[in-house]
């Protein structure tokens, strides 16, 4: 396996496709999953010619099991030493869900050079719970929830959430994938335990105001209109407003995976910004 060890002595494992000479697009997974849930997008952007580069979070997937920085500024040190690692200059950095955040956090303190371009889809930024500079977000009690789940019944938990909101297959008429099922649940009990248990704080109460105010880079916003996981109306629709350089693109009915449920219609709108 391809891993890196950072300063604190973390292994972060990495797959790294295409050519060394080539742009590369760093791909950063939601919760509580791994690499592996960008398989699509990185065969399609290696076919494209991209160098295509995703990594598996601290505490997630192949990387160590965690017990310490399951939090949005160690997740974002680990993507500086992995970019460092692999000399990625000019990089896009697409992110889902918790990955996103990631995302703004890592961009808004990449070194010099290392990145073009951000893509966020379905992703938490400006901040997910309801605080007082946020009073429309969702109560912790929902993220309370989610613990307790985690806690008493972690398999079930992660059959459940895929099962249901996270593709949309609990919508009427919704075309049900066992297979995406069945991968989310094998990529969440990849992980350990500690870390994606501390990870439900970091997705939920971390405030990446000040990061996205932050870029100038060209960031794309890619939301499903029926996200039931991470509300538009409380994400990209805010967020919007406080990037320099941001374009919003929305997708009606769609869900919080629109990659994985839609990959040939989010493919084309990725490869056109990255071409662009």
């Amino acid at each position: 396996m391809a891993t890196i060890k950072t300063q604190d002595g973390t292994n972060i494992f990495y797959k790294d496709f295409g050519p060394r000479d080539a742009q590369p697009i760093v791909f950063h997974h939601g919760w509580p999953l791994s690499s592996d849930d960008w398989d699509n997008q990185m065969l399609y952007f290696l076919e494209q010619g991209y160098r295509v580069i995703a990594h598996d979070r601290r505490g997630h997937g192949r990387s160590d099991q965690t017990e310490t920085g399951n939090d949005m500024d160690t997740y974002a040190r680990d993507v500086i030493e992995l970019a460092r690692a692999l000399d990625l200059k000019n990089a896009i950095h697409v992110g889902h869900s918790t990955g996103g955040g990631e995302v703004a956090r890592y961009a808004a303190r990449a070194e010099k050079g290392r990145i073009a371009k951000a893509v966020l889809i379905g992703a938490v930024p400006p901040v997910m719970a309801r605080t007082a500079s946020n009073p429309d977000g969702i109560p912790l009690e929902v993220f309370d929830g989610f613990r307790a789940a985690l806690i008493a019944n972690r398999a079930q938990f992660f059959l459940d959430i895929p099962s249901g909101p996270f593709f949309g297959f609990n919508r009427a008429g919704a075309k049900v994938s066992q297979g995406q099922i069945q991968n989310w649940w094998r990529q969440g009990m990849m992980g350990g335990a500690k870390a994606q248990y501390d990870c439900i704080k970091a997705f939920s109460e971390t405030d990446f105001t000040e990061d996205l105010k932050a870029l100038s880079i060209p960031v794309l916003l890619m939301h499903g209109e029926d996200d039931q996981i991470v509300p538009i109306e409380n994400s990209a629709h805010k967020a919007i407003k406080l990037l320099k350089n941001g374009t919003l693109k929305t997708y009606p009915g769609l869900s919080h995976a629109p990659f994985a449920t839609h990959p040939d219609l989010i493919n084309a709108d990725l490869l056109a910004f990255a071409r662009a």
